[in-house]
Formats: C-alpha cells, sequence, structure tokens
C-alpha cells in the first residue's frame, strides 16, 4: 500500500496515524528479531502520531507524509536518539538537534519511528568489511534468506522496508549504500543529486559524493518523500526540476490492488487533485507529489542497457527478461558499454581517504566522544567491542596518511573524476539519444561471513555515484530467490524525469515478492 492509498483510508476515517504506528511498532517487536535491522525506536513516536491524528480529525494536515511512520539510518542525527554510525564511540551521546532532513521530515508531519542499524561507519572502515555488521546494531540479516547479506551500508533501512516495518526510510550513499541494500532487500531506492538533499547532522564520508535519499518498498512513496526533503535546489541548473512539467507516471503506484478503503485514489485525475490538495502544486516538492499520483507509459522511451557480465549469469537473465518486458511495453531498449570505467575505479578511492580525513575530523568536532581521526582509532584499538567481527580499520589509517585536500595531486584526481565520471554518463546518453541508462544493482545476497567480508565486485553505481547524478534502484526480479534491482541513471538534475520513468518501469516490470525469511537457499526455489 502506498501514501496516498494510507492517506484517503485516513481522509476517509478507517485508520489514524496512530494506529498506523501501533502496527508498525508491532510489527517491529515480532519481526525485527529475525533481522536486526532496527537499532532502538523513538519513545516518542505514540505522542507523535496523536498529534496527526489530530491534524487530520481539524482538517490541518501538512502533506502526504503527515502521520506516515519513518525510520532513519543511525548515520543521520536525530534529537533525543543515539545517532552512532554504528560505533560505540559515539553510542550514547544522542544529538541536542536534528539533521535538516529528519527536520524536515519533522515540519512535514512523519512519524519518526526508530533507527536503522548500518554497516559501521557507512562501510568506510575496513578494506573487508562485512556489510550490515556495526558494533552497536549487530549482524543484519537479508529477510529473503536470512544467511544472506542486505548489503550496505543502508542495510537496516533496506532490510526494515522488506519486512515492511516502515512506511518510508532514509539511507545515505557515497557510493552504492542507497541502491544497493535498495537491489538487494527488493525494494526502492533513490539517490539524489548531489546537493539536492541537505546533508548537515549526516555523519560524512565525502562532501564530494555523500548524500542522503528516500527508501521505500513503490516509487510513489519515495517520490513523496523526496517531496518532502528536498531542499530548495541549489542551482539554476537544478531549478529545471522545479520548473520542468512532469509526465503524469512520475510515481506510479506499483501495480499492487487497492484496498476497498483506499478506492478514493483509484483514479489517476482524483489522485493528482488530492496531492494537490495535500501539497499544492508550487515548487519541486508540489509537481513531484502530484505527479506522483499518476500513471506513466513507457511508449517511445529509450533505454540503455549495460549488462555488466561480471555479475554473473542469472543476474544477466533477469536483465534479459525485464529488457523483454520494457520493449513489449513500448520501451526501446538498446545495449551499451559506459566509457572510463576502469579509469573511475582507480582514481575514486585515493580521493575519497582524503576527502574522509578532512570530513570526519569536521564532524567529530561537533559530537561528544573522540575528536578527530587519530582519536577514533585510538578508540576502536582499545575497545574489543569493535573487532567482534571484523578487526581491521586499515580505511581509517589509511585516510590519516592520505595528503590533504590542498594537495595538487588529489586535487587533480579529483577533477578527473568529476570530468569522467559526468562524460561516462553524458556522452552515452547522447550517443543513443537515452533517457536513463539501467544496469543490474546488485548481484544475489551473498553468504554474510565476517571472516571473508563482502562480495564488493558491484560497478553500476559508481559513475552516477562520482558524477553526483541521480540514481534509482527498482526491483527487477529474482534468481535463487534472492532479488536482484535495475539500476537508473539519468543525467544531473533529472531527478524528476528519473522518477517518471522509474514508476513506469516498476508498473511494468511488477517484481516485488514478499519475503520468506527462509534460514538458508537450497531446494526448491525459483527463478521470477
Amino acid at each position: 500500500m502506498t501514501i496516498p492509498q494510507l492517506q484517503a483510508r485516513m481522509a476517509a476515517g478507517v485508520l489514524t496515524p496512530s494506529e498506523l504506528t501501533r502496527a508498525y511498532l508491532k510489527r517491529i517487536k515480532t519481526l525485527d528479531p529475525k533481522i536486526h535491522a532496527v537499532l532502538r525506536t523513538d519513545p516518542s513516536a505514540q505522542r507523535q502520531a496523536a498529534a496527526s491524528d489530530a491534524r487530520h480529525r481539524g482538517g490541518s494536515v501538512r502533506g502526504p507524509l503527515d502521520g506516515i511512520p519513518v525510520l532513519v539510518k543511525d548515520n543521520v542525527e536525530t534529537r533525543g536518539l543515539s545517532s552512532t554510525a554504528g560505533s560505540l564511540a559515539l553510542a550514547g551521546k544522542p544529538p541536542h538537534s536534528d539533521a535538516v532532513l529528519v527536520a524536515r521530515l519533522r515540519r512535514a508531519g512523519a512519524v519518526i519511528l526508530g533507527k536503522t542499524n548500518l554497516s559501521e561507519w557507512a562501510n568506510f572502515r575496513a578494506q573487508k568489511p562485512t556489510s550490515g555488521w556495526s558494533a552497536v546494531g549487530g549482524q543484519t540479516h537479508n529477510p529473503y534468506v536470512l544467511d544472506r547479506n542486505p548489503c550496505g551500508s543502508s542495510a537496516g533501512s533496506g532490510a526494515a522496508l522488506a519486512a515492511s516495518l516502515a512506511q518510508v526510510a532514509i539511507g545515505t550513499e557515497t557510493d552504492g549504500s542507497i541502491v544497493c541494500p535498495a537491489g538487494m532487500n527488493g525494494v526502492v531506492g533513490l539517490k539524489p543529486t548531489l546537493g539536492l538533499v541537505s546533508a548537515k547532522g549526516v555523519v560524512p564520508i565525502s562532501a564530494e559524493q555523500d548524500t542522503a535519499g528516500p527508501m521505500a518498498r513503490n516509487v510513489t512513496d519515495v517520490a513523496l518523500t523526496l517531496a518532502a526533503i528536498a531542499e530548495r535546489p541549489p542551482s539554476a541548473g537544478a531549478a529545471a526540476i522545479a520548473e520542468r512539467p512532469l509526465s503524469a507516471g512520475a510515481a506510479a503506484v506499483a501495480g499492487r490492488p487497492l484496498s476497498a478503503g483506499a478506492a478514493a485514489v483509484a483514479g489517476p485525475r482524483s489522485a493528482r487533485d488530492a496531492a494537490r490538495r495535500l501539497t499544492g502544486s508550487d515548487g519541486f516538492g508540489g509537481r513531484a507529489a502530484v505527479a506522483a499520483a499518476g500513471v506513466g507509459s513507457l511508449r517511445g522511451k529509450r533505454i540503455g542497457l549495460w549488462r555488466l557480465p561480471s555479475l554473473g549469469q542469472a543476474v544477466d537473465d533477469v536483465m534479459t527478461r525485464a529488457a523483454h518486458r520494457l520493449r513489449t511495453a513500448g520501451a526501446q531498449v538498446v545495449e551499451v558499454t559506459p566509457p572510463y570505467q576502469d579509469r573511475l575505479a582507480e582514481l575514486e578511492f585515493p580521493a575519497l581517504l582524503t576527502e574522509f580525513h578532512r570530513d570526519i575530523d569536521a564532524y567529530l568536532a561537533t559530537r561528544h566522544g573522540p575528536r578527530d581521526l587519530a582519536d577514533l582509532i585510538a578508540f576502536d584499538r582499545a575497545h574489543p567491542a569493535e573487532r567482534t567481527c571484523f578487526a581491521g580499520q586499515e580505511l581509517f589509517e589509511q585516510a590519516l596518511a592520505a595528503p590533504p585536500t590542498t594537495d595538487p595531486g588529489y586535487r587533480a584526481k579529483r577533477a578527473e573524476l568529476r570530468e569522467l565520471s559526468r562524460r561516462s554518463i553524458d556522452e552515452t546518453m547522447a550517443a543513443h539519444h537515452l533517457d536513463a541508462i539501467a544496469a543490474p544493482t546488485n548481484p544475489p545476497a551473498w553468504t554474510t561471513d565476517c571472516a571473508r567480508g563482502d562480495n564488493d565486485v558491484i560497478p553500476s553505481s559508481t559513475p552516477a555515484a562520482v558524477a553526483g547524478y541521480p540514481s534509482l534502484s527498482v526491483p527487477a526480479g529474482t534468481t535463487g530467490g534472492l532479488p536482484v534491482g535495475l539500476l537508473l541513471t539519468a543525467g544531473g538534475h533529472q531527478d524528476a524525469a528519473l522518477l517518471s520513468l522509474g514508476a513506469a518501469v516498476e508498473r511494468r516490470l511488477h517484481a516485488w515478492r514478499a519475503p520468506r525469511y527462509l534460514p538458508t537457499t537450497g531446494p526448491g526455489t525459483t527463478e521470477r
């Protein structure tokens, strides 16, 4: 069920925000012990929901997120709740204020339900980490097959959504950390254009690539959440988001049947009218919300399929089936290989090391605990609990020794990264007259193993992550009972158009399947 459907039920008096919040809290209590996705629930969640009840009764609903329960990744500062990045170094010292994006969620009327586990320090501590593990929260499990990995670093957000523990979750990404957990947990995740969502109050890796973004079980809810958390477009180029007319399908309902109580939103026209009433139609937020209620078409769309055979035959078979379904809906799918990928892989990591040292030092100076990266390294050495899954902190140590951001060599690397990543997308799209590039988001989830660490060969997220362009993962299918996502990438400031296309793709593929919480894989699993 989507947010517009829930709001229709609330407007009809058959559901209240308090009832919805209680249902999710009960589900967390019942199911989360299997997957360890939620670190803590917010003790004020029911009070937040009661305030939303009053607004709904009084006709003063703030927008489509009013009364909608949202989980927030634990590297995003949330007033009164520990915000740890998964590290004991920040545990027990909750921030006194909200990250900007959390403040925007509250202003939109969302119910902050709690905090989700993550890969400790957003997977930027050890050379070979285990995604979904943190010293604070332990190991998050993939709800589809419990001994498989949820990917990271937004592991808890992805797993919680797959298990229906909230309507929406917030993730963060430097490279892959929203879209990979979305793909591997069978949900939807948007990495927005860099700067569209404020990073203030988010534990950093690199200001040159970091962004928070919405995750949900459908594109509709992702679009509506982006409308709530997005800043005013920060540049003339970004202003095009607000000014560009959106197609009717900017975030179409995923094709799931409506309940009787939600029948009021069945018609596209009435749904768009409801969105206008809830949000207004001016600016990016209103236009995204209105478009979220529409129904899109793939006819005439041109999509470039980047197959990435390194992810294996099973994933390639999912891509082949997805491409066939998109073609039968009228899309033109052509095969592409974006250039410069080897050079991007060579340059990205050294640049991130330098940026992490700069940004984590500045961030730690604002929190109680270690004052800088050197203090943080010493903390980890002194606390054995930080080493119960993997002992290494090689990335911390390499970052400490990395050249500063004033170094000419670093500056040359970052400039080349920016140019080549953007050219890899822009040139591919221009050469083939594309609306988007599509690629597999993820391989089938690997077995979680602290000794071996992650399978980290997932290159599809890198071009958009380094360029600062938007990317959107939607479910594409399954192999052996494990989800595979389709990653859609577009040019800079094309978030609205990408959501429109993603909604149409989602509706055509109709690939979401509920998790079964299998202990392991075995005979009887099927591909779809």
